[in-house]
């Protein structure tokens, strides 16, 4: 084998969270040395990284070095390192005690975030910890000049143009004294670490340099200023980004300043050292910075295969695979690296360039799980210790287990570290043991199913549990290809990591793929991709322009700037400029959106950013924008350093035939074989090796599955090709394979999210596109819901309705080539804003499923702008309501049809009621509209080219029978639910028994004393249970009119929540359930009644009323809180969040999108630079929570001034009846709304109100808390 001759030793070291990899060239030596060791392991050494060196070192000189001696450097020419020090430290919480600096009135920001919660199912709303431990409030204000105003503009103030090129007014100056006074009280308590944000930094940065400035001077050790770290527009992920690097920098350096100071002359200046960054770049010491470093392991191993894969083994774009214990990392390569500017990990934001890297909590340690009814990999994991079963440390069965049983792990080539003694092999047999106790419960179950079930073998369930693995980790492989336009097909996967290679075969055919490439060092890839990366300056500032002549030459001379300054970055590092290459990019962004596009330079003359701007949107989005501006944000510029140190060797051609080392049983889906075992390193170039076999690559285990065929590449890398084969499913007989049944929950869902993928992309509002105001799901032929991508929470199980009502409606009179839209309430719709587009799947003329989406249009038509009027009284003054159309007939796009019908909001005679004639406005949106329809038409279009790839498959009786047992599944989930819920509350006060039921009646009111009144009936023994509204108010006089399906999205929205397994959410859950609504109450309108608030207000309520019931938590802040305002030239809407409610266990969330509602708040700054508004105070309401054994969540204060004038319109609740507490727990504070005039008058305008404001009117929000539970 060939390697480059060099006189020195190399380096290259990824030091783990478990291993500790080095890849080292020996000077002399043909072949390279490999080591692996524990990352921990203080009983033999301190520091991972540094005893590999040292050991590799004395082996190959022959002189002793002692462990605790220093290292010498006279014999090494490089260090490349990654490591996880900041990645750990960030996971387990260990960081640098640190506070947060940010603008008087945003104390509580950062923890607020965008208001969303991370899983909309999880019932006490738990959001990531912040890192900081304390917070100062700094007293200085800065605010954007408006468009209309310029320097020295009316009003006066201190006025600069900022770093972007906004004009800033300084309208309060930093004050220091009381800013000292504070700093000092932190240093008295220990905290010497910084993190600084303050409103408006990314373009007026000087006040957070004064910050830093006397921090520094006042003894602090650190500060990290958001300006600095990443000078972006968005005062959110920019302040959490200055938090994670306060929080991890100073770790990382301690780490690196011990690791330094372990060789000679303290290594700094005898031995070049270079650390991986989060972007692929390496970096020295000094600029190495927590939040560059989180990514610094897998960012390795993304350049490791992509410059020794693509165009050396193959031309087809790569897809990264690299599976560790606990995690599977993704990525995608197609000749240049993939990046993206945000990113979230262990819940911190993290706002800078970086490999775009996508993490699926499924490993080798994923625990394997058989819950009602089917099989469930992870996302919990084993972790190192006590780990899988066979480590002989009394852990839990994984999937290392599976692959163990299944002869894909060999024993004899594992390291044999485990036992008291640390000297024994991986143990077979208590593997074996644990999947013989697990296969009784499962063929118990099926016994059950079916009293004729053949019992399966611990190797079949072994095996299922495998398959359902590799399809959890195929989901976002599909996700990211898909999303970015790519067929997922046309890759070929690249596999490493120690797990990686025993799944490839089987991932690759789920994939559609015919090709998978495994590195000759994938075992330790991460690490020998170090030695191949190049050193990287990244520079960037914001800019704030119209792309056009003037900008263009603006943006063009702070490229030249940033240019020159990466340039000499590089040549302090010893580049010459021969070996310094720079990319330009500047983030551009449509007008209106905020899908931002950072976009290389053009090499060819002929182009320019905008071109290529707009190819690069259409390509991802699927459409471009017409007559819209496009705004530039930043200007970037990113230097390299090429290294070219580590060349992929080539392999001799070989001339004999493979050695076998042995053969081993190994089993497939059809039984067990005799597979050949090879070993690499005994393998040449050009052999070729036919599936069943196993090749052992160090401790990697690569499986060449029956039907592939491996050939080993000129470079000594494995190259297998991937025969498809046919499906083994069989849909005989009405039990479900328990195995299938998770596979098809998995294939459902994806199915549904890359529906909604699709939309998100093509989709142009704003609503969609970035609130994420959507919902994709797939029906059966009668309609019942299958799987629902959970998005926003109140459309969950309500498009059922609608699929039902128009298949009933139209019946014999639908056609291939037929979508149908509808939006009306007695058509299954919420409100009208939401419209669904549904598509009926035809094969022989016959409907074999549906489709269909539904998404917040933000404008239809009615009395006000946005759709959303806070006084309607009558459907038609909300818009267009349509129950019934066919948006395409026969494969046209009915255009004219539908403008007819979003123009015309109703007929004369429904104005004029009888009485008098008012024409109520059509859409102001038209283009909108349309755009967005055909937007859902092309998501439904997706999900049926997926499910006919699914039926080419497996055949059409097999998906159609998995459409039916999926639901029965759910329906099993939650029968076992109501079972286990009526046991618990048997025996509280509020509950009594009617014969084998037992029966809890709850109530509350809305603010107008309108009662939602519940009688719940569980049947314990059936697990059956009736929800019956009887008693509830009649309809009302105003748009808290909930329609039916509002009410049954928030019934089957509370049975998931309560049901502790991850289910998919289909129809299955509704049915042990009966919902019976009284006609003509608010629950169950008049189709003449206004509906716009029952969506958003009387859906929380129900919500609150049904868990009351179930005694699961308190009640949440009841409310969305939806704000609308604007003029004849643009309009705004937000919900604003609020407390959770407490529960048996736990405080409720504070400041927090509650129940039926996930949609993301605009940042601040975003929110000031585009809007005539100023935001001075968006924080928590303290104390607004209720008190209690454990507290309510707390709501939110949220004061905007108006900057001119503009029509303003609350809709909200909970301002007369407060959120109940349980249990002895008090009641959350109720909410206020307020107008503080220009003259300091404050008036309240109660619940629901519009009002003219004028400039300098200050519109205060108080949302309420969450009730508590328990006796304080």
């Amino acid at each position: 084998m060939e390697f480059q001759k060099h006189e020195k030793f190399r380096f290259c070291v990824d030091r783990g969270g478990t291993f500790t990899d080095i890849y080292a060239e020996v000077p002399g030596q043909a072949n390279v040395r490999v080591m692996k060791l524990l990352s921990v392991d203080p009983a033999n050494y301190e520091d991972a990284p540094v005893e590999g060196i040292r050991r590799i070192l004395e082996e190959f000189t022959g002189e002793l070095i002692p462990r605790t001696g220093k290292i010498p450097t006279a014999r090494i020419e490089w260090i490349r390192m990654g490591t996880t020090v900041a990645t750990n430290a960030l996971l387990e919480r260990k960081g640098e005690r640190i506070a947060l600096c940010v603008t008087r009135g945003f104390r509580d920001l950062l923890q607020i975030g965008d208001q969303a919660r991370p899983d909309i199912f999880d019932i006490r709303a738990v959001k990531p910890s912040t890192l900081y431990e304390e917070v100062v409030e700094v007293d200085e204000r800065v605010e954007l000049l408006l468009a209309d105003e310029g320097e020295g503009a009316a009003g006066g103030g201190d006025v600069h143009r900022g770093v972007s090129g906004e004009f800033v007014r300084v309208v309060e100056p930093l004050n220091k004294e009381t800013l000292r006074e504070k700093l000092c009280a932190l240093v008295q308590k220990g905290i010497r670490c910084l993190a600084v944000v303050l409103i408006h930094s990314y373009t007026y940065p000087q006040h957070e340099l004064e910050v830093e400035r006397l921090a520094l001077n006042l003894g602090f050790k650190h500060v990290s200023i958001s300006s600095s770290l990443t000078p972006m527009v968005r005062a959110v992920p920019r302040g959490l980004t200055a938090t994670v690097d306060a929080y991890l920098t100073p770790v990382i350096k301690e780490y690196l300043s011990g690791f330094m100071s372990r060789f000679e002359e303290d290594g700094r200046n005898k031995v070049n050292v270079l650390f991986m960054q989060s972007d692929g770049g390496l970096a020295p010491e000094c600029s190495f910075s927590g939040h560059k470093a989180v990514l610094s392991g897998p960012a390795g191993g993304v350049v490791g295969y992509a410059k020794t894969l693509f165009e050396h083994e193959t031309t087809k774009p790569l897809i990264g695979f690299d599976m560790g214990g606990t995690s599977t990392d993704v990525s995608r390569f197609a000749g240049s690296f993939e990046q993206v500017i945000q990113t979230e990990i262990s819940g911190a934001i993290i706002q800078a360039p970086q490999l775009d890297i996508n993490t699926v909590a499924a490993g080798g340690g994923s625990k394997l799980k058989f819950l009602v009814g089917a099989f469930h990999v992870g996302p919990e994991s084993v972790g190192a210790h006590p780990g899988p079963v066979c480590y002989r440390k009394g852990g839990e069965l994984a999937v290392t287990d599976a692959n163990l049983i299944l002869g894909r792990v060999i024993p004899d080539y594992f390291p044999a570290i485990f036992g008291p003694n640390e000297d024994e092999p991986l143990d077979v047999e208590a593997a074996k043991e644990e999947f013989r106790k697990l296969a009784k419960d499962i063929n118990d179950y099926r016994k059950t199913q079916d009293a004729l079930a053949k019992d399966m073998s611990i190797e079949e369930i072994a095996l299922g549990f495998v398959d359902v693995a590799n399809e959890t980790m195929c989901r976002p492989i599909r996700q990211l290809t898909e999303m970015k336009g790519y067929e997922t097909r046309s890759h070929a996967l690249a596999c490493f990591g120690g797990a990686g290679p025993q799944h490839a075969c089987a991932i690759a055919r789920s994939l559609g793929m015919s090709e998978v490439l495994i590195h000759r060092f994938c075992g330790i890839l991460s690490a020998y991709g170090m030695g191949m990366a190049d050193v990287v300056e990244d520079v960037q500032v914001p800019f704030a322009a119209v792309y056009g002549p003037q900008s263009i030459a603006e943006a063009a001379s702070r490229d030249a700037t940033l240019t020159e300054q990466v340039r000499q970055k590089l040549r302090d590092q010893g580049f010459d400029d021969d070996s310094i290459k720079t990319e330009s990019f500047l983030n551009l962004r449509y007008e209106g959106t905020d899908t931002g596009i950072m976009v290389k330079k053009p090499e060819d003359e002929g182009d320019d950013y905008v071109s290529k701007f707009v190819k690069l949107f259409r390509r991802e989005y699927g459409f471009e924008l017409q007559n819209r501006k496009i705004l530039i944000n930043d200007v970037r510029v990113r230097g390299i350093g090429v290294t070219n140190i580590l060349k992929p060797p080539l392999m001799d051609q070989t001339t004999g035939p493979p050695k076998v080392e042995c053969h081993c049983d190994a089993f497939f889906g059809s039984g067990w074989c005799k597979a050949p075992l090879y070993k690499l390193e005994n393998l040449g170039s050009g052999h070729v090796i036919g599936g069943p076999a196993i090749i052992m690559n160090g401790n990697s285990t690569v499986i060449v599955e029956p039907l592939c065929k491996a050939i080993i590449t000129k470079y000594g890398n494995i190259k297998i090709e991937i025969n498809s084969a046919p499906s083994l499913v069989n849909a005989a007989g009405k039990i479900a394979d328990v195995v299938q049944l998770s596979i098809f929950n998995h294939r459902f869902m994806g199915i549904a999210e890359q529906m909604g993928r699709t939309l998100q992309r093509i989709s142009i509002s704003t609503n969609i596109k970035e609130r994420l105001d959507f919902s994709c799901a797939l029906f059966s032929p009668d309609g019942g819901l299958v799987a629902n991508a959970p998005h926003v929470p109140v459309h969950l199980g309500a498009m059922s309705s609608t699929v039902k009502w128009q298949l009933n409606y139209w019946g014999e009179n639908l056609k291939e080539g037929d979508v149908l839209v509808a939006n009306h309430p007695c058509a299954g719709g919420s409100h009208l804003p939401d419209i669904t587009v549904v598509t009926p799947v035809f094969d022989n003329g016959k409907i074999i499923f549906f489709v269909a989406s539904r998404g917040h249009h933000a404008e239809i038509g009615g009395i006000t702008p946005g759709s959303m009027p806070p006084f309607s009284k009558a459907i038609w003054e909300e818009g267009a309501a349509i129950k019934a159309f066919k948006l395409v007939e026969n494969g046209v796009f009915q255009e004219d049809g539908i403008i007819k019908i979003l123009e015309s909001p109703g007929s004369v005679e429904s104005f004029s009621d009888g009485k008098s004639k008012h024409r109520i406005p059509g859409t102001r949106r038209l283009q909108d509209n349309l755009s967005d329809l055909r937007a859902q038409v092309a998501a439904n279009q997706r999900g049926i080219s997926l499910i006919k790839d699914l039926i080419e498959y497996y055949g059409l009786e097999t998906v159609q029978s998995y459409m039916m047992h999926v639901q029965a599944n759910a329906e099993a989930a939650v029968r076992e639910m109501l079972k286990s819920v009526s046991t618990t509350v048997a025996d509280l006060p509020n509950v009594r028994k009617q014969g084998a039921d037992i029966v809890i009646e709850e109530e509350d009111f809305m603010d107008d004393g309108s009662v939602i009144h519940l009688k719940l009936s569980i049947d314990a023994v059936k697990g059956e249970a009736v929800f019956d509204f009887e008693g509830t108010s009649p309809e009302v006089y105003g748009n808290w009119n909930a329609p039916e399906a509002v009410t049954a999205a928030a019934v089957i929205y509370c049975l998931r929540c309560l049901v502790d397994v991850d289910i998919p959410l289909n129809q299955g859950c509704l049915a042990p359930v009966k919902i019976l609504i009284p006609s003509g109450s608010l629950l169950s309108p008049s189709d003449k009644a206004a509906v716009v608030g029952g969506n958003v207000l009387t859906s929380q309520r129900i919500t609150d009323v049904v868990l009351t019931a179930f005694q699961a938590c308190s009640c949440a802040q009841g409310c969305m809180n939806n704000l609308t305002f604007g003029d004849e030239s643009f309009g705004y809407y937000e919900t604003i969040a609020g407390g959770y409610g407490a529960g048996p266990t736990w405080n409720g969330t504070s400041g927090v999108q509650c129940h039926m509602t996930n949609t993301r708040m605009t940042d601040p700054e975003i929110f000031e630079q585009r809007y005539p508004v100023l935001l001075h105070r968006f924080g928590l309401r303290e104390d607004s929570g209720g008190a209690g054994q454990f507290r309510g969540g707390d709501g939110v204060i949220r004061e905007i001034e108006f900057r001119r004038p503009v029509v303003v319109s609350i809709l909200s609740e909970r301002r007369v009846h407060a959120p109940r507490g349980l249990r002895g727990g008090q009641n959350g504070a109720r909410g206020f709304n307020y107008l503080i005039r220009k003259d300091k008058r404050i008036v309240n305008l109660g619940g629901k109100n519009c009002i003219q404001v004028e400039a300098g009117d200050i519109l205060q929000i108080l949302t309420p808390g969450g009730g508590g539970w328990g006796t304080p």
